[in-house]
C-alpha cells in the first residue's frame, strides 16, 4: 500500500471532463457531513446557499435516524471537470440500493471513522465496489475525534482489502486523512488544518474518466424518480451512445418485450438539480423523461440495433411480514388510505424503485406477504406508508429458508458487538440464548471488549432491545448477512405473555393502578382500548384476559384515608420497529398516522381459543 498509485491502464479512451464517483460508508462514520464539505469546497454555492447542514439527508426519515435511505445523485464543479457523487446507504438492510447504483460509477470514495474502524457495513458495500471493479480511494474520517487511532484503521482497511480479496492493484490504494466536520483533509494524520480539497484532487487523479464507447445508445435505468408534470424520470448511466430530446429507442422490459418510446427530454445533474441539455454521452449520468412506464432494470436503446444489457441481479431477501388492512374497530379514524386496494396499490408503486423488495399475494384478498432484507428495511417502509395517510396491521416478521440438498437452511448473521467488560456476560448468555456463537473475542478501541458471532436470522429479532436494556445503551451493535446455514433446534421467543383487554373503551387510571402491580402497562388513563388489543405485559409466561376501563365503585359510606392513592408507572412507548420485533406470530401492530398499537389477530378470546384448538390438531 503506498499513498500513492497510477490509474489502471485501460484499452479504451476515456473521458476527461466526467468522474463518476459512489460515496460508501458504514452508518454513521460522516458520509453525509463529508458530502457537504465537499459542496462547500467547489466554490460553486454562496454562504447560505446550501441551506441546513446533510444536504443528501433529504426526506425527514433520514433527518431524524441520521442515516442514508435513499440513493441519490448530485455533481458539482471542479477545475473544469463535472465530478457525480453517487450517495449510497450504509445499512446493509438497503443493500438493493447499494448494488443498483454503484454501477454508474468508475470509483469509490470509501469512508472510514477513525476511531470505530472498518465495521460490518463497511464490509458489505466494500465488498459490492470491488464485486463491480470500482477504483477505491480510502478516507480515514473524523481524525479530530477523542482517541482516534488513524493509522491503525488505516492498516485495518488494509487487512479488509485483503480479506475480500482485492488484487495486487486494487490494494495499492490512495488513502487521505480527513474531518468533514471541520472541512480538512490530508495526506498527514496529525494535519488539524486546511481544506477538503485533497479529496476532490485525489478524484480527479485516480479516478479514472468513463469509456468512450460509440456504439448504439444504450443505458439501464437504475433509479426512478416521479415528477407531477412529467411523469417518471429514468436515470442511469450511458453505456453507449449518445441520447438527445425526442431521438426514437425502446425500452427492454423484464419479460423481453420492446417496447417504442420517444425521449422528450436529457437531463444532466447540475449541483443539486438537473438542467436539461442537447446531447448526453457515454459515461455520463443522466435522467431521461418521456417513457413509458419504466421500471428499473430496464435498458433504453436503440430501435434498429438494440443492446440488451444484464438485468439487475440483487440479493435475495431474508425476511417477510403480512400486511394486511387494519381490521380493528379503531380503524378509519386516523388515515385517509384503509382499503385492500389502497395498500396493493401502494405496495406495487415501491416495488418499482425498490429494488430488494419482493410481494406476493396471499390466499386472503386483504393480505400480502411483503419481504425484505431486515426489519428496518421494512419498518422503514411501513413508517412512510403511515407518513403518507395509510392505515395497515402488520404481523411478526419471519425468516425466509431456503432448501439445500432436500434440506432446511436459514439465513444466518454475522453479529458484532462492543460492549464495556461489565457487560460481556450479559451480551453473551443474552446472544447464547438466541443460538449465536462466539467466533472472535479481543480488546477492542476505547476500553471496550469486541465480540463477533454468527446467528440465525430469526435469533435477531427482538435481541437489540434486550442488549441495549443489559448493557444500559452502552453497547454498539451492527450486524450484516452471512449467507445459509444448516437450520438447527429452535430460538426462544418472547418469555412473557401480554395482558389483553376483554372490552371497548377509555381505559381508566383506576383500573391501570390495579394491573400495574403484576404487568407492565402499554397504555394510558384516556387511551382508546378495543376488545383484542394488548394493553400491557404479563410478568408470567400467559396471557392475560382483564378489563382496563374498570372504574372503582362508589358508596354513600365515605371516610378519610380510605381511598388507595393512585400512582401510575409510565408506559411503556414503543417506536414501530421494537413493536415488530416484539409481537409473537398470533399477533399484529396496528399501524396509522397517529398511533402505533399492539392487538391479537383474533379478537374476542372465543376465536382465539377455536384457533389454538385447531392448531394443536382438536
Amino acid at each position: 500500500m503506498s499513498d500513492s498509485s497510477t490509474a489502471r491502464p485501460v484499452s479504451a479512451e476515456r473521458r476527461q471532463d466526467v468522474r463518476n464517483v459512489a460515496i460508501i460508508a458504514h452508518v454513521d462514520h460522516g458520509k453525509t457531513t463529508l458530502v457537504d464539505a465537499l459542496l462547500r469546497q467547489s466554490g460553486e454555492f454562496r454562504e447560505g446557499t446550501l441551506g441546513s447542514d446533510l444536504v443528501l439527508d433529504s426526506n425527514d426519515l433520514e433527518r431524524e435516524r441520521g442515516i442514508t435511505i435513499l440513493s441519490k445523485n448530485i455533481s458539482l464543479p471542479y477545475k473544469g471537470v463535472r465530478v457525480n457523487i453517487i450517495d449510497t446507504p450504509g445499512h446493509a438492510d438497503f443493500g438493493g440500493e447499494v448494488e443498483r447504483v454503484l454501477r454508474m460509477a468508475d470509483g469509490a470514495l470509501i469512508l472510514v471513522d477513525a476511531f470505530e474502524g472498518p465495521r460490518p457495513q463497511t464490509r458489505f458495500v466494500v465488498g459490492k465496489a470491488l464485486e463491480v471493479g470500482l477504483k477505491p480511494i480510502v478516507v480515514v474520517n473524523k481524525i479530530d475525534r477523542p482517541n482516534a487511532r488513524p493509522e491503525e484503521v488505516l492498516s485495518e482497511t488494509f487487512d479488509l482489502f485483503e480479506e475480500l480479496g482485492a488484487d495486487d492493484e486494487t490494494l495499492d490504494f490512495k488513502y487521505l486523512f480527513a474531518s468533514g466536520m471541520e472541512g480538512y483533509a490530508s495526506d498527514d494524520p496529525e494535519a488539524r488544518s486546511g481544506t477538503i480539497a485533497p479529496i476532490l484532487d485525489a478524484v480527479l487523479e485516480h479516478i479514472p474518466g468513463p469509456a468512450i464507447d460509440d456504439g448504439p445508445p444504450t443505458v439501464m435505468v437504475t433509479s426512478l424518480t416521479y415528477s407531477e408534470y412529467v411523469g417518471r424520470v429514468a436515470t442511469g448511466r450511458i453505456q453507449s451512445g449518445t441520447f438527445k430530446p425526442g431521438q426514437k429507442v425502446v425500452l427492454s422490459r423484464a419479460d423481453g418485450s420492446l417496447t417504442l418510446a420517444s425521449i422528450t427530454a436529457v437531463e444532466l445533474f447540475d449541483k443539486l438539480g438537473r438542467v436539461e441539455v442537447p446531447e448526453a454521452k457515454a459515461g455520463d449520468v443522466v435522467a431521461l423523461t418521456g417513457l413509458p412506464d419504466p421500471q428499473i432494470g430496464d435498458t433504453v436503446t436503440d430501435p434498429e440495433k438494440p443492446n440488451v444489457l444484464p438485468r439487475l441481479a440483487v440479493d435475495e431477501p431474508t425476511l417477510s411480514m403480512l400486511f394486511t388492512i387494519n381490521s380493528s374497530p379503531l380503524a378509519g379514524q386516523d388515515g385517509k388510505y384503509v382499503t385492500s386496494r389502497n395498500l396493493r396499490d401502494r405496495l406495487q408503486r415501491e416495488l418499482q424503485s425498490n429494488v430488494a423488495l419482493r410481494v406476493e399475494e396471499t390466499g386472503d384478498k386483504d393480505s400480502f406477504s411483503v419481504s425484505g432484507r431486515g426489519v428496518l428495511h421494512l419498518a422503514i417502509l411501513i413508517e412512510t406508508m403511515r407518513r403518507e395517510g395509510y392505515e395497515l396491521s402488520v404481523g411478526a416478521p419471519r425468516v425466509i429458508d431456503k432448501e439445500v440438498d432436500g434440506k432446511r437452511h436459514e439465513p444466518y448473521e454475522h453479529l458484532v458487538i462492543d460492549v464495556p467488560a461489565e457487560g460481556v456476560g450479559g451480551v453473551m448468555t443474552l446472544v447464547g440464548d438466541k443460538r449465536g456463537q462466539l467466533s472472535e473475542m479481543s480488546a477492542g478501541a476505547g476500553g471496550l471488549t469486541h465480540l463477533e458471532f454468527h446467528i440465525p436470522a430469526r435469533g435477531l429479532i427482538g435481541l437489540r432491545t434486550k442488549l441495549l436494556n443489559a448493557t444500559r445503551g452502552e453497547a454498539v451493535i451492527h450486524h450484516r448477512f452471512d449467507g445459509y446455514r444448516k437450520a438447527e433446534g429452535e430460538v426462544p421467543g418472547r418469555k412473557n405473555g401480554v395482558l389483553v383487554s376483554q372490552i371497548a373503551g377509555k381505559a381508566v387510571g383506576y383500573a391501570l393502578f390495579k394491573l400495574q402491580e403484576r404487568a407492565e402497562m402499554f397504555v394510558s388513563p384516556g387511551d382508546a382500548v378495543y376488545e383484542g388489543m394488548i394493553v400491557g405485559e404479563n410478568s408470567r409466561d400467559n396471557d392475560l384476559v382483564v378489563n382496563p376501563i374498570k372504574e372503582k365503585k362508589l358508596t354513600n359510606i365515605r371516610s378519610s384515608g380510605a381511598d388507595d392513592a393512585i400512582l401510575l408507572k409510565p408506559p411503556r412507548q414503543m417506536t414501530l420497529e421494537a413493536a415488530l420485533e416484539y409481537i409473537a406470530p398470533d399477533e399484529l401492530v396496528e399501524v396509522t398516522p397517529k398511533a402505533i398499537r399492539l392487538r391479537k389477530k383474533h379478537l374476542t378470546e372465543n376465536a382465539r381459543k377455536r384457533e389454538k384448538s385447531r392448531a394443536a390438531g382438536g
